[in-house]
């Protein structure tokens, strides 16, 4: 029997929201989570977060919580684009396509550096 079945024939009109009573409203708050907010976003930024969650299959509800996350940690777009270019980078440099070994950003700097004429 599903939850809703087994409630489908109560009078829900006159009940009280949680935040009305104390001790449920407590016992969200330790159980919960997560709350439930109402706020209002640009159009153009919810399509992205749309679009963001078809493409990957998920709901943007998720995605704009981890970006909201994210930002308050002190996270910043510049600072994810940076780490997975430096990812990006550091993979290049150490794995050669042609398997002569590891290449490693010293020894890369090294190659371009004009020698020491003293």
């Amino acid at each position: 029997m599903k939850m809703y079945d087994k409630y489908k024939d109560y009078d829900f009109v006159d009940a009280k929201p949680v935040s009305a009573i104390p001790h449920l409203l407590k016992l969200q708050a330790e159980s919960g989570g997560k709350s439930r907010i109402t706020m209002r976003v640009d159009n153009d930024v919810l399509a992205v977060f749309k679009a963001r969650a078809e493409m990957i299959g998920g709901n943007y509800q998720t995605l704009m919580n981890e970006a909201l996350r994210q930002f308050s940690q002190g996270l910043m777009l510049r600072d994810v684009v940076r780490e997975a270019i430096h990812k990006t980078w550091e993979t290049c440099l150490t794995k050669r396509s042609d398997g002569r070994g590891k290449k490693t950003a010293q020894s890369s700097a090294d190659s371009i550096r004009p020698p020491n004429n003293k």
